[in-house]
């Protein structure tokens, strides 16, 4: 019992030095794996199964499930500004408004939403979904609340190619009126939220210490139901969106 006891005590330790030293490496880029990360990138489109493969693979030789190397988060903040950058030479040419428009989409809709659903499925699996073990002496194993917002980043990532780079480009479509345009951007909205929250599924069903993991699809399930009413009510969300930031399009 001594060596459990003790073992136990030393988790929130073991934890703790994770975080100085990812904050560090945020600013050394040659410390960075960039080649890895568009790989698990590509994966994340294609066979994302592969790359939840590989975090056990992470977890066995760095004993975390959370990644120590920021490169993804670096990645995807230099991409998402570059996509509102875009989107803001293409429909408002201020300056301060595309400044706004940048940090609305790295700091609000990818970081702070980002943490706040990390902390949400942080709280949930370590609260109500971890199995129960009855062995006295099997250390006990929670949901690293930096493996939490890697799922996070790593469902945003697929979404981020649909919500923001393929819809650009048929931004002028789905804005115009008419039905055509609300169907089309019914459908993408629902593709890219269903794939995030099946990426988010998959983020949790590889730890083997988590049951009842198929709460994370619930939400496709409200998607899909919400799309044909939101299509039947005329809502587009692409106009909705778009408006929020560019409100000449009204």
């Amino acid at each position: 019992m001594l060596p459990t006891t003790s073992s136990r005590g030393r988790l929130p330790s073991r934890a703790n030095p994770i975080f100085p030293q990812y904050l560090r490496r945020i600013i050394k880029w040659q410390q960075m794996d960039i080649e890895y990360t568009f790989w698990q990138m590509l994966h994340l489109c294609t066979s994302p199964k592969v790359v939840y493969q590989h975090t056990k693979y992470h977890k066995q030789t760095k004993n975390q499930w959370a990644r120590d190397d920021p490169a993804f988060i670096v990645i995807c903040i230099l991409l998402l500004a570059v996509s509102a950058v875009a989107y803001s030479v293409a429909y408002d040419h201020s300056i301060g408004h595309t400044v706004f428009v940048v940090f609305s989409a790295t700091c609000i809709h990818f970081l702070l939403a980002g943490a706040i659903v990390a902390t949400f499925c942080w709280f949930v699996t370590n609260t109500y979904l971890r199995e129960e073990t009855s062995n006295s002496h099997v250390v006990e194993q929670r949901v690293e609340w930096l493996y939490a917002f890697d799922v996070h980043c790593n469902s945003f990532f697929p979404l981020f190619i649909v919500l923001y780079v393929i819809h650009f480009f048929v931004s002028p479509l789905l804005v115009a009126h008419g039905f055509v345009p609300l169907l089309l951007s019914n459908l993408i909205f629902m593709v890219a939220i269903s794939y995030y929250h099946y990426l988010n599924f998959l983020g949790y069903d590889v730890l083997p210490f988590l049951e009842k993991t198929t709460f994370f699809l619930y939400p496709i399930g409200i998607v899909i139901i919400l799309t044909p009413i939101m299509i039947l009510s005329g809502f587009n969300p692409s106009r909705y969106m778009m408006n929020m930031y560019f409100s000449q399009l009204s």
